[in-house]
């Protein structure tokens, strides 16, 4: 699995991350979406690798602006009541 995070510009409230939210999960097939207003940040989780110009695009379209993107391998954290 791959976490990608992008800087996203423009997004002043709840409603804005659920712009953002509503977008990627039409646009791309993810697992998990979730954006801050508060970092202006957007973390996606996905099976495959998202296509940078793709997503650029697809929020642009909205009115937000990505301003940085990263992605890299993602794993889940397992829960443990002993710490390992």
């Amino acid at each position: 699995m791959i976490k990608t995070t992008l800087k996203i510009d423009g997004m002043m409230c709840s409603m804005c991350e659920s712009h953002i939210n509503d977008t990627i999960r039409r646009d791309f097939n993810v697992r998990k979406v979730s954006s801050s207003h508060t970092k202006g940040t957007a973390e996606i989780v996905s099976e495959e690798p998202l296509d940078e110009n793709a997503l650029r695009e697809s929020i642009g379209k909205t009115g937000y602006k990505v301003l940085e993107y990263s992605a890299q391998p993602y794993e889940k954290k397992k829960f443990s009541l002993f710490g390992r």
